[in-house]
């Protein structure tokens, strides 16, 4: 069993990990060296065959996010018949005694990061993470947000 401890530093590992890909951040050293002009971000084309790589079950609420929120991707079951690949962490908090007693809140905070990479370049095309402090519906909620964000931002218009 994984302490709480080692799944937040993992959570905090990735979702910085993320953020630096996507920003270019971990690459700053080389882009002072190069003096070419950054390209856009690609996007994923409509109809990308995607796979969703294990999450510790929040690749479920993830595919039927992405079902519900009509993202314009095709799901596939296996990572070789795959054009991208979604890798990520979720992270479940439950409300504590003070919290019910004195916000009289019994929802979850939730947080969940998600990265989306091209399998032939290794190319992470999107990323995203979402903290939800007074989740109604858990994990349910933060796919719902990965999934919107997703169609609205990572995937081209038609």
């Amino acid at each position: 069993m994984i302490s709480r401890n080692f799944r937040a530093m993992r959570f905090i590992v990735v979702a910085l990990m993320c953020v630096c890909e996507t920003t270019g951040i971990c690459r700053a050293a080389q882009d002072k060296e190069s003096d070419k002009p950054k390209q856009p971000q690609q996007k994923l084309a409509v109809g990308s065959k995607v796979y969703i790589a294990p999450m510790d079950g929040f690749e479920t609420y993830l595919k039927a996010a992405i079902v519900k929120k009509k993202v314009p991707i095709e799901l596939v079951e296996q990572r070789e018949k795959a054009d991208y690949e979604i890798t990520g962490v979720s992270e479940s908090k439950k409300a504590g005694a003070a919290k019910i007693i004195i916000m009289g809140s019994w929802h979850s905070a939730e947080d969940a990061s998600i990265k989306v990479s091209n399998l032939k370049s290794g190319e992470v095309v999107y990323a995203y993470s979402v903290h939800k402090g007074n989740s109604t519906h858990g994990k349910q909620t933060s796919a719902e947000a990965c999934a919107k964000h997703l169609k609205d931002e990572g995937v081209a218009s038609k």
